[in-house]
This record gives structure tokens, sequence and C-alpha cells, in this order.
């Protein structure tokens, strides 16, 4: 399946901004980049929500016609795995194999030998063009790195190959996703699992490493700028060495989990995939749900109402909205308003302690990650939260379009 240069995920909790999202990237390519939207909603935010995929392919779908897009998008079938991707597979058409939780897995004795057999072609020295440092094979470094990689790509390979048995080879997208964890992968890392990759004919078209720094909801990029910028650059280059010598897809590019509001290493990634002319995947989910909130609040009456309450039962049960995302959240607690202050808030109070706008004097970090774990609220309103979407349409929309071009596709593509 055809896949384009530059993509874009854009997640949605409720299935009610699909036209405000596609308006955003539609203004990208007036402005002459292409971008593919991708509406991504992974099974825990279904289950969240007590939703279904089949409801994200018709948000795609219906807001592709009432637009008129007649460019390529796609559904992903967000962070799945053997236990749950039937539950997408007639509706999806981009699928991420997420097998970080088999990182360090012990894997066969015979997998072992024949990677290293595999890999006898390599000689006993890669130069990657690019990277100072070439990479050294020893019978040591691939015991380290089948150790740690085989078995989650050998899984990779088991959940595509069931893909492929309903969906047929050519028919979706294939994401390889191995971000949620601690370590990051190095770019020797990197250019090994592509090798295993290869040897196991998974056609990825994005790959999602872990990088080095915090990816946390919602929030910006936390970590060494420098080292990210290095590693995300020899990273490209593996990419590009390993399409050409390994033949992996030619459209295969870099996936950026959790990619929403990383504003400071947006113009770094601009300049890196304009420099090698490469494409570039930005994964982003919670923040579109966090423009509903802003968008309700400075709606003023009943919807500043419900966002009040949205943050005042999120606050009551933080302990429990924030374990599923304890791993990419970081709040604290003495920087929370309190749920008096919030009470008293004017709506533009509201809207302005949420929105992502760096520098701002009332943008409060730890209050927007809160919320953004607390869709959980929303959903148990049912009607009372949908209904306000559908009555402040034009403000939540407005807002929903701007964040995502204003803030997120013109710093990632320089417009």
């Amino acid at each position: 399946m055809k896949f384009g240069k530059y993509s874009f995920g854009v997640g949605d909790r409720f299935n009610h901004e699909g036209q405000a999202q596609l308006r955003a990237l539609m203004r990208a390519n007036v402005e002459g980049v292409e971008v593919t939207p991708v509406w991504n909603k992974s099974n825990r935010e279904h289950d969240i929500v007590n939703s279904e995929p089949e409801g994200t392919r018709i948000e795609a779908d219906e807001a592709v016609k009432a637009l008129g897009w007649k460019e390529p998008y796609c559904v992903d079938a967000d962070h799945i795995n053997l236990s749950n991707v039937d539950r997408f597979i007639d509706h999806s058409d981009f699928f991420t194999l997420d097998v970080a939780v088999y990182i360090g897995n012990k894997p066969t004795a015979k997998d072992v030998v024949a990677f290293k057999q595999s890999c006898a072609i390599l000689g006993g020295k890669v130069i990657i063009p690019g990277i100072d440092d070439s990479i050294v094979i020893s019978d040591e470094l691939l015991d380290e790195v089948s150790g740690k990689y085989l078995a989650a790509v050998k899984e990779a390979g088991k959940i595509y190959k069931h893909i492929v048995s309903v969906k047929g080879a050519g028919n979706f997208v294939t994401e390889v996703s191995m971000d949620e964890v601690e370590d990051p992968q190095t770019p020797v890392d990197m250019f090994f699992i592509m090798k295993m990759l290869a040897s196991e004919k998974i056609p990825a078209q994005t790959f999602a490493p872990k990088f080095t720094g915090r990816f946390n909801k919602g929030v910006d990029y936390v970590g060494d700028v420098e080292q990210f910028t290095k590693e995300f650059e020899q990273d490209v280059l593996v990419i590009d060495y390993a399409v050409k010598e390994f033949g992996l897809p030619e459209d295969l590019k870099m996936s950026v989990h959790s990619g929403s509001d990383k504003f400071t290493i947006y113009p770094i990634m601009a300049k890196i995939i304009k420099k090698y002319d490469k494409g570039l995947h930005v994964k982003t989910a919670g923040t579109t749900w966090l423009e509903e909130v802003i968008g309700l609040a400075i709606s003023g009456d009943e919807g500043l109402a419900v966002a009040k309450e949205i943050y005042l039962q999120a606050l009551a049960r933080k302990e429990e909205l924030c374990a599923p995302y304890a791993d990419v959240i970081d709040i604290d607690d003495a920087q929370l308003p309190t749920s008096k202050e919030v009470s008293g808030w004017t709506g533009e109070k509201f809207g302005d302690s949420l929105r992502h706008i760096p520098g701002h004097p009332d943008y409060n970090l730890n209050f927007r990650q809160l919320i953004h774990v607390g869709y959980k609220v929303a959903a148990e309103m049912g009607e009372k939260y949908t209904g306000l979407l559908k009555k402040y349409e034009d403000v939540v929309g407005g807002c929903v379009e701007e964040n995502i071009y204003d803030r997120h596709l013109k710093r990632l593509f320089d417009l």
C-alpha cells in the first residue's frame, strides 16, 4: 500500500473532530507539503471510552467525503498485538505492531543461530555513510542485540503474518513500535533491528523507536536536546542504509510516538528530514481531546461548567486516571490548582491554563497532563459531554484545527 512521504497521526477520543483535523492537514497541503492523514486510536482508548474501531473508520470516511479529500488516508490500529488485532482488522489499513513488551525476552537458540548466519554477509565492519563510527561486528555484539530484540521482531512477524492472512499482502501499512520501554534504542540497535525486520520479511513502512528523553503525553520534550539531535540524525541514516542494503520498503521512515506538543524538537526533526530528503510520521492522540475541553471552556455557560467538572473529578480520581499512563506523565501535585481555584475561573483563564503556548503566564503543564489522562471522566458523562461538542462544534472545531496546523504542522514542516 502506497503511503505518503509525510504523515500525521490524529487521535480522537470521541470521534467528533475528524473534519477539523482534516481541515488542518489540508491547509498544509495548500502550502505545498503533502501530509497523509492517519486516524489512530488504541485498544486501551477504545476500552476506556467504550468505543469500537468501526467508529474510527466511520469518522475518517465521513470527514474525507464531507471535505472532498482525494488523496490517500489511513485508519491506524494503534499499539496492537495478537490478543487484540482481530478487533481492528476489518476497519484498519495501518497497523502499529507494538512489540516493546517482548524486548529482552530470550530468543530460541535456533533463531539466534539463524540470525548470526544472516549477519555473515556484513563482514567484520559496517560503515554507514554520514556516521563517523563504524559498527564492528563481533560474536558478543550479535549475542547482545539478539538477546534484546530478536524475540520482539519474531513476535512482530507473527502479528504481520496474521494480518496478511486476512487482508492480503500489500493492502495495509505496517509500523513496528518499540517505543514504550525505559531504555532508548541506539543507532547500532536500530541497525540490527532493521536487519531482523528484513530477515523476518516484515515490509515495515514506519518504525517507532524509543528516543532519548521524556515523551510525556501532551507536553513538550524533556531531555538532552543535543543528544536527541545526534541520535535522530543517525537513526535516519541507518534507515536509509537499511532500505538500500536490506531491501526494506523505499518509503520506510521514522515514526515519533507521543509526538504531539514536542515543540522543542520539531525544528530539529524538520531540519534533519529536509537535509536528507526523508519522510516522517508523527503520531498524536490526546491533543485533540484537550482542545475539545478548551473549546467548551471558552464557550462559557454549560461548556465551562462541564470543563470544570472534568477537572474536579480528575483531581479527585488522580491516582486511578494516571495509573495507565504512569510512564508517560510527570505531574507535580504541588503545582496543580485546587478545586476552589478552578471553580472560580473564567473560561479564558481555564483555556489559557490548559492551552500549550510556551511562555504564556497562565499555562500549567501539570494541569494539562491531568486533564490529558482524564478523558475517562468525559466518557462517563456520555451525552452530557458529546452533546456539548455538537452544540459548540464551531468553537471546538476551530480550536482543534488551530492547534494542529499552527502549533504542530507549521513547526514540523517549517511552513
